[in-house]
C-alpha cells in the first residue's frame, strides 16, 4: 500500500507531466518561430559566401572575421574594418539618444496623463495610441515632409524672416534621431502611465509641504516611484531603435547607414549571407549583454535603497 509521501509524490509528478502537456504547444511555436530561424542565421554565419548570393555548405570563419576585421585585397592582412565600426557605433549613439528624447518627451506627457480625471484619461491614451494605426513607412514620410527642405519648418521659418534659406535636416543622424524619437514615443509613454497610475500623490503633497522644490519632488519621490515604467519604456525603445532599418532609409537617403541597413546590404548588394548573418547575431548578442547589464545594475541600485 503506497504511503501518503509516495502518493503525493506521484501527485507532483502528475502535474509536472501535465504542465509540460499543456506548454507543449506554446513551446514548439516558440521554438519553430524564433529560435528555429535564428539557429538558421547561426549556422549560416559559419558557411562560405556563394558567388550569386546564398551560400556554400562549407565551413568558414571569414564571416565573423570580417564583422571587425578587413582584409587588404593585394597581401591578405587584417586591419580594423573602420566602416563597419562607424556603423555600429552610429547605430548605438542614435539608438541612445532616441531612447533619451523618448524619456524627455514621454515623462511629462505620462505624468500629464496620469493627473487627469479618470474620465478623460482613456481620452488620452486612446489618442497616444492612435500613431499605431499608421503604418511605420507612411508615418516616417511624414516626418520627412516636416523636415525637408521645402518641408513646413523651413517654410515657416523662411515666411517669418528668420532664415533666408532651407536648414538641411533631411538625409542627416539628426534627421534619423527625430523620425525614431516620434515612431517610438507611444513605446516610452505607455509604460510610463502604467507606473505613474498607481503613483500616491499623497507623497508628492507631502514632499510640497514638506518645502521641498519641484525638482527635488520629481527627483526623490516621483522618479524613483516609477523607475519600472523608465526602465521598461527605455527598453522597449532602445531594442528597435538599435535594430531599425525603415527610417534610416528614408530619413538617412543611404548615407547614414545603420546596422540594420548594413545587415541588409550584405544579403543585398554585397551577396555575403555569412557576413549579414554574423552582424545579425553580433548584433544582437551586444544588445542582449547591455540589457543585461543595465537590468542588473538597476535592480541592484533599487536593492540597496528599498
Amino acid at each position: 500500500m503506497a504511503t501518503a509521501a509516495e502518493i503525493e509524490r506521484q501527485a507532483e509528478a502528475r502535474d509536472v507531466r501535465n504542465r509540460w502537456f499543456l506548454s507543449a504547444p506554446a513551446l514548439t511555436i516558440i521554438f519553430l518561430a524564433a529560435s528555429g530561424p535564428l539557429l538558421i542565421v547561426l549556422v549560416y554565419s559559419f558557411l562560405t559566401p556563394g558567388p550569386y548570393g546564398d551560400v556554400v555548405w562549407k565551413f568558414s570563419t571569414e564571416g565573423w572575421v570580417s564583422v571587425f576585421l578587413e582584409r587588404d585585397i593585394f597581401d591578405d592582412t587584417l586591419s580594423f574594418a573602420s566602416a563597419h565600426l562607424t556603423i555600429f557605433w552610429r547605430s548605438l549613439k542614435l539608438a541612445i539618444m532616441a531612447t533619451v528624447a523618448t524619456l524627455i518627451f514621454g515623462f511629462p506627457t505620462a505624468y500629464f496623463i496620469a493627473t487627469r480625471s479618470e474620465r478623460t484619461r482613456d481620452i488620452w491614451l486612446f489618442l497616444i495610441t492612435i500613431p499605431f494605426w499608421t503604418n511605420l513607412l507612411i508615418r516616417t514620410f511624414a516626418v520627412l515632409q516636416v523636415i525637408r527642405n521645402e518641408g513646413i519648418i523651413n517654410t515657416a521659418l523662411i515666411n517669418l524672416g528668420i532664415t533666408d534659406q532651407p536648414i538641411q535636416m533631411l538625409y542627416t543622424d539628426f534627421a534619423i534621431m527625430v523620425g525614431m524619437t516620434y515612431v517610438y514615443l507611444p513605446l516610452m509613454v505607455l509604460p510610463l502611465y502604467a507606473s505613474m497610475e498607481k503613483l500616491d500623490f499623497r507623497l508628492v503633497e507631502a514632499g510640497y509641504d514638506l518645502y521641498a522644490t519641484r525638482w527635488q519632488v520629481l527627483r526623490r519621490i516621483i522618479f524613483p516611484m516609477v523607475r519600472p515604467g523608465v526602465i521598461a519604456g527605455s527598453i522597449l525603445v532602445f531594442i528597435p531603435a538599435i535594430g531599425a532599418y525603415v527610417t534610416p532609409s528614408v530619413l538617412g537617403g543611404g548615407k547614414n547607414m545603420m546596422f540594420a541597413n548594413l545587415i541588409e546590404l550584405q544579403f543585398g548588394q554585397g551577396r555575403n549571407w555569412p557576413l549579414g548573418a554574423a552582424l545579425s547575431i553580433t548584433v544582437m548578442a551586444i544588445v542582449m549583454v547591455a540589457l543585461l547589464v543595465y537590468v542588473r545594475n538597476t535592480s541592484s541600485s533599487e536593492a540597496r535603497h528599498g
